[in-house]
């Protein structure tokens, strides 16, 4: 049986994960499939707060000639129908779900307020966030940030399509060496792409560690809590 290595976690979701093998808006299986190992750490104790991308729907610094303020505001809309997507495949596991949202939208979901979060946190629950930071030009990578610094998560679990960090693009340079621990320091000198340079400042600020990841195996959520060696350890 594997033991928890840390108590209270964030989980960062693309967008363009939830949507499987369609690539545009949500496959339900695939939902269903990430959340199974959700389940399991929840049922050993550990505290799970989620944040959504937008990407299967809606991004909006990739919008053209949208004005940019209005563009992430959709973008962030977006991420709320993957909070609802993700809140309900939890439920049907038999978890007890929160959703909040940084924008109020309370005939969906409660409005972002720490205290409460927090203490859907210690009751069991496990948390949901939409609407990224709630403001334009920030990404959702800083609203995972953001809010593992806030509930006073232990690590934040970036699940992607590519299982860690590399020097350069692995899908273009077949020669690119994969990290299996790196610094918040080389990622901000090097601009490896982790996250955006914000999310990894704020991270390096509050000595938040993250865990990246790939999602091919939903397994490796369980094991990366468990402090098994998956992916990259940036610290």
């Amino acid at each position: 049986m594997m033991t928890p290595k840390y108590k209270r976690v964030l989980l960062k979701l693309s967008g363009e994960s939830l949507a499987g093998e369609e690539k545009h808006g949500i496959d339900f299986d695939t939902v269903l499939k990430f959340c199974q190992p959700i389940k399991t750490l929840n049922e050993m104790g550990v505290e799970i707060a989620i944040v959504v991308g937008g990407g299967n729907f809606w991004r909006g610094r990739s919008s053209g000639k949208m004005d940019r303020t209005r563009a992430d505001h959709m973008g962030m809309l977006a991420t709320v129908i993957n909070a609802l997507g993700v809140c309900d495949a939890l439920e049907q596991l038999g978890l007890e779900v929160r959703v909040q949202t940084a924008i109020a939208m309370q005939q969906v979901a409660e409005p972002y307020i720490r205290n409460r979060a927090i203490r859907h946190l210690e009751k069991g629950r496990i948390l949901v966030f939409g609407c990224g930071t709630g403001n334009p030009f920030f990404s959702t990578d800083t609203a995972a940030a953001l809010r593992a610094a806030e509930i006073d998560a232990d690590i934040i679990l970036k699940a992607t399509m590519v299982d860690g960090v590399y020097d350069s693009d692995p899908k273009t340079n077949p020669n690119a060496m994969k990290y299996d621990k790196v610094s918040f320091q080389e990622v901000l000198h090097n601009d490896l792409k982790v996250m955006d340079s914000t999310a990894a400042a704020i991270c390096k600020d509050n000595h938040l560690p993250i865990i990246v990841f790939s999602l091919d195996n939903p397994d490796n959520i369980v094991s990366a809590v468990c402090g098994e060696n998956v992916g990259t350890l940036v610290e």
